[in-house]
């Protein structure tokens, strides 16, 4: 394979929401020079204090790897004026609101600022990039992306990357080494579909999941009991194609036969999910959603905790 030299040295993020945040301090951990940008003062200083946070966890995990929390604090600037914290980067991710129209203006002015060499990149993953590039030019086209992280994104090893027909070869492997280098695990997406694909996985899981509650086949408790110590065991070091591989094809055909037809198969949001947001009960930000919850910082600690002893694990089977 064709080496891949890394040109890409500047970052610019814009919005400095939970995503946003997250993944510029990714980047900045790996000694990328980051701008941050968000047109609310307040949230910049809040993502601030966030990602101090976030790295005294880290240094406390021993995951800095010999990095000191002030080194990577420095790799980030903070702008309120998009323009300066553009003009000079390489590579251009937006997490801003899933609004589609914001986007494509958004993408409209970067192309009209940025050199033709800069590549631009979409966080999201349920609006299509055909249309959020509608409004830039037909050489940008073949330097845009989507590139999906999970959350929190500077602890989740996956970053999907799309490898539509309009991108380069090129800079596909570019921006494929560029998350390697910060020690992310790449999936190629080879079409243009809402959900991407863990996503797309993960719905599927969650219709069922929330059915069962509906159906009171289980209790909250049980269900999550049952998938964090049976199918979610596995999965964390062996995906569905390679389970279905262990337990024998003709088991999985004859399992499919028998409960498919039994299973969920609704269109539309779970009627337990809509009544619940209708009700206010949002889960760890309302304070109680399936379960209750105490305050909501403390709740998202112990949860960054969780997933960092699971991306200890991970180094052994990656």
């Amino acid at each position: 394979m064709k080496e891949v030299i890394l040109m890409i040295k500047n970052i610019a993020v814009l919005g400095a929401g939970t995503m946003g945040l997250s993944v510029a301090e990714n980047f900045a951990i790996y000694g990328y020079k980051v701008n941050l940008f968000d047109i609310n003062q307040k949230q910049l200083d809040l993502a601030r204090d966030v990602i101090k946070k976030d790295l005294k966890l880290l240094k406390q995990e021993d995951l800095l790897e010999g990095r000191s929390i002030s080194d990577v604090l420095n790799n980030i600037q903070y702008f309120t004026d998009m323009k300066a914290a553009v003009k000079a980067c390489d590579f251009i991710t937006e997490s801003i609101p899933e609004n589609l129209e914001l986007k494509q203006n958004t993408f409209k002015s970067l192309d009209d600022i940025c050199p033709p060499e800069t590549i631009f990149a979409s966080n999201t993953s349920t609006l299509r990039l055909n249309d959020m590039m509608l409004l830039v030019s037909e050489s940008r086209k073949k330097q845009m992306m989507i590139t999906h992280y999970y959350n929190p994104a500077h602890i989740m090893p996956i970053v999907e990357l799309s490898n539509f027909e309009n991108l380069s070869e090129d800079v596909y492997k570019e921006i494929e080494q560029l998350f390697i280098s910060i020690n992310k695990q790449p999936v190629k997406i080879k079409k243009d579909v809402s959900g991407l694909v863990a996503n797309r996985i993960q719905m599927a899981l969650a219709r069922e999941v929330f059915s069962i509650i509906e159906n009171d086949i289980a209790d909250p408790a049980d269900v999550e009991k049952a998938l964090k110590f049976g199918p979610a065991f596995r999965y964390a070091t062996t995906g569905q194609l390679e389970v279905s591989d262990m337990g024998g094809l003709d088991i999985w055909k004859i399992s499919s036969d028998n409960l498919l037809p039994d299973l969920s198969n609704g269109l539309e949001t779970n009627a337990l999910l809509t009544e619940k947001v209708q009700n206010g009960k949002l889960g760890v930000k309302s304070g109680e959603g399936f379960f209750k919850y105490d305050e909501e910082v403390i709740e998202r600690e112990r949860f960054k905790k969780r997933l960092i002893h699971q991306l200890k694990a991970s180094k052994f089977y990656m």
